[in-house]
């Protein structure tokens, strides 16, 4: 049930129908006639542009239109109240049956309240985490793990098929890396001094690689030349960090469908296949780039390099795919990897990147565009940092980790529903300030405690009434007489109940799971308020003594409440808490 979406349809018809009539023009578009909340709650429930958008086509004073379809509305014995404002714009007040009714769909629906077929089963890839298998995962990965997932959540709930997908950066020099300061982890398991030099990693995390290299080669790679060892310590030193990073993302909930890697992509015809199809549109040519910005000719050496022709697809400048010494770019085996996305059959690509990445974003939206023949949409997410605080004091760097806070750090002393749920308290692209002190406290300012009281206040009503013998399961509950709900505080709960599947689309929409962390923060405030005022008005307590009939009829509104703040918290990764403790 969306009740926007049935409205806007009643609207429609009510257009349709004054066409038939002659009232207005045969041919209209209604494409763009909407139904939205007002920007002002006083001037009613909902509003709609139809006769804004409608006047210029029709060739009709927009005011004309709107009174002639607010007098068929108001026949409608949903609305209550349609006025004509301003211009002609056309605000709606609904009748509380209305509202009443969302209570009980909500209760009938269940978990599937809310759930949206706005994808029609597309197919969509979610590409995120993707981290270098260097080292375990830093705080930063934890926020892009979290709306990575969320998203993918998202989408699924609102009709996707999604894929979650983890692209494992091994075809780097930083493996090598990874190797070198493994091998010396493996020095030091043999009894022998490590020698952590300027340029590897020094956190103790590879302590239990050196071991386990140990454990499997013996002594017998002491002394070797590093043409022996580097492939072969390569391979399990990576492997072995892969394994850390899937444990990492179980502690906060996640779970990947691909794990694709990009040595895999080395040696297999596929990067060449992937700038041969762009070779094949006359996108690949030998030139020489401008001096980048700040720089001048001076200190600018020109070299020909093979260059894809972004700048056909949306990019600013063209982009080298190999250098001049024949050797790939960086950029070319990430052609590669999403020119197989897109052979793979997916109907859309999305990106969480760190903000680092931001140079990225036209380049490989103008990859994609170029491989798809702009078949494929290509939605890049750039996460920005997360400032980590301990009573208002920075976050002291991690031992283990020797540069950084990791993964581990922060969800053993927060825990995995706190830490997720915070992490969407901001827009991704905008800078997060956690603070462990605050994210734990129990006030009105922690979203996600507020939100999770809510959700345990609701299960003690709940309990208390199935302990006076009320039945209070939703089938029962949905069939309570709910037209007893009539307080605007109870009837201020049920529309922001109704915002639920409205919300959900327009996040999926724009790929925004934050804006289901903010939408469950405004339902738990409406339920909250509405609790405090019973404190002084008994009759909208939520038990009423020796008034079966009307306790039902109000834990049925509370009990459709829980239903989206679970549906919601589920979305965000979070479980639900039945009891504050």
């Amino acid at each position: 049930m969306n009740l926007f979406a049935d409205i806007r349809s009643l609207v429609v018809a009510e257009l349709t129908a004054m066409t038939a009539e002659g009232a207005l023009p045969a041919g209209l578009d209604f494409a763009n006639v909407a139904v939205e909340p007002p920007r002002d709650d006083a001037h009613g429930d909902m509003a709609t542009n139809a006769a804004m958008v409608l006047a210029k086509p029709a060739g009709q004073p927009p005011r004309a239109i709107a009174d002639a379809l607010a007098a068929r509305l108001g026949r409608d014995p949903r609305i209550s109240e349609a006025t004509v404002a301003g211009p002609g714009f056309l605000n709606l007040r609904l009748s509380n049956l209305v509202w009443q009714g969302v209570v009980k769909a909500a209760l009938t629906d269940g978990a599937n309240f809310g759930r949206s077929t706005l994808g029609n089963g597309a197919k969509v890839n979610v590409e995120f985490v993707s981290a270098n298998p260097t080292g375990p995962m830093h705080v930063g990965h934890v926020r892009g793990a979290v709306v990575g997932d969320a998203l993918a959540r998202l989408l699924a709930f609102a009709g996707w098929k999604v894929t979650r997908e983890y692209y494992i950066n091994d075809g780097g020099a930083q493996v090598d890396v990874l190797a070198r300061s493994a091998y010396e982890r493996y020095r030091e398991a043999c009894g022998l001094e490590p020698q952590i030099r300027e340029g590897l990693y020094p956190g103790d995390y590879l302590i239990p690689v050196g071991e386990a290299l140990k454990a499997k080669y013996g002594t017998s790679l002491l002394d070797q030349p590093e043409s022996v060892w580097l492939t072969d310590l390569r391979d399990f030193a990576s492997a072995m960090m892969m394994q850390e990073i899937r444990n990492d993302l179980a502690q906060l909930g996640v779970q990947m469908d691909v794990f694709s890697s990009e040595k895999a992509l080395y040696g297999t015809g596929k990067i060449e296949a992937a700038i041969q199809a762009l070779r094949d549109q006359g996108l690949i040519y030998e030139g020489t780039l401008e001096p980048p910005k700040g720089k001048t000719l001076e200190d600018w050496e020109p070299r020909v390099q093979t260059l894809f022709r972004s700048t056909a697809h949306g990019d600013d400048v063209d982009r080298p795919v190999m250098k001049s010494d024949g050797s790939w770019t960086y950029f070319a085996p990430d052609i590669a990897y999403h020119y197989d996305k897109v052979q793979r059959g997916f109907d859309a690509l999305i990106d969480i990147f760190g903000a680092d990445h931001g140079g990225y974003v036209k380049r490989m939206k103008a990859a994609v565009s170029a491989l798809s023949a702009g078949r494929v949409p290509l939605d890049i997410k750039l996460v920005q940092l997360v400032r980590l605080y301990k009573n208002g004091e920075p976050l002291k760097m991690s031992k283990r980790a020797g540069t950084f806070v990791t993964l581990r750090d922060v969800v053993e002393q927060a825990g995995a529903d706190v830490t997720r749920f915070m992490m969407l308290t901001r827009k991704n692209d905008v800078t997060l300030d956690f603070d462990f002190a605050k994210v734990l406290e129990q006030s009105k300012d922690n979203p996600v405690f507020y939100v999770q009281y809510a959700n345990a206040r609701i299960n003690s009503v709940l309990r208390k009434a199935r302990d006076a013998g009320l039945d209070v399961t939703d089938a029962t509950l949905a069939k309570a007489d709910l037209t007893q709900l009539a307080h605007p505080a109870e009837i201020d709960l049920a529309q922001a109940i109704a915002e639920w599947p409205r919300e959900v689309e327009i996040a999926a929409r724009g790929n925004e799971p934050h804006r289901i962390a903010f939408y469950l923060y405004e339902l738990a405030s409406e339920f909250h308020g509405l609790w405090n005022r019973g404190h002084d008005d008994h009759s909208l307590r939520f038990w009423q003594e020796g008034n079966l009939a009307t306790s039902s009829a109000k834990i049925a509104l509370i009990r459709a409440t829980g239903v989206v703040i679970s549906a919601g918290l589920a979305i965000l990764g979070v479980t639900p808490a039945e009891e504050m403790r």
